[in-house]
């Protein structure tokens, strides 16, 4: 209760101690799961179909991004957070699009070290800047925790985590399917399920 899939999947991603960790998904807010300790964590983004997939790691994410090399998962969070991500009902911070909030990031290395800017009049932070992070406050400080994936949620495991070749209710699984229109997604997976395992595999 009160977590997402992301949620989930970022709590699974997070907690893996000897295997390497590939998400695959079209929401780039898993961007934030990269990692290289303890284990290799990388996303293929697929928003874009298959054919132009990207896997990302964390020097990916900063390079095309535009983040912090030392923080490039929660940097891409920030940046979402800053320029606004319509997919995710996020307005973002009026008059700030994404070059300004990359500068922004890169320059203050965080959201808390840029709004500690504000109030500093030594931070030779713009005027201009300062008034528009000023106004959006209460934005900021909802829209934060909202935007970041959980990597502590009490995800619990009913069973080990080895992949079945087949489901378990066939007749469920496709009635819904059905219900949620969504037979050509388990039809792929089911497909997946069954292949060899070991090896290369689409």
């Amino acid at each position: 209760d009160g977590f997402e899939a992301d949620d989930v999947l970022g709590t699974l991603a997070a907690g893996e101690r000897e295997d390497t960790v590939v998400v695959v998904s079209g929401d780039r807010d898993l961007l934030q799961v990269v990692a290289d300790d303890p284990v290799p964590v990388r996303v293929l983004y697929v928003g874009r179909g298959l054919a132009k997939a990207e896997l990302f790691g964390p020097a990916e994410v900063a390079e095309k991004y535009g983040v912090p090399a030392s923080r490039p998962g929660i940097g891409y969070a920030e940046l979402a957070l800053l320029r606004g991500d319509p997919s995710d009902g996020l307005p973002g911070v009026k008059g700030v699009g994404e070059k300004t909030a990359s500068s922004l990031l890169l320059e203050y290395g965080s959201v808390a070290a840029l709004r500690g800017a504000v109030d500093d009049p030594g931070s030779g932070l713009a005027k201009g800047i300062r008034a528009k992070l000023t106004a959006a406050a209460d934005y900021l400080d909802a829209a934060l925790p909202v935007v970041r994936v959980a990597t502590d949620a009490d995800v619990r495991l009913s069973r080990d985590d080895v992949l079945p070749a087949a489901p378990v209710d066939q007749e469920a699984l496709a009635a819904l399917a059905t219900e949620l229109a969504i037979e050509n997604s388990v039809g792929r997976l089911e497909k997946a399920m069954a292949a060899p395992r070991g090896g290369h595999r689409e």
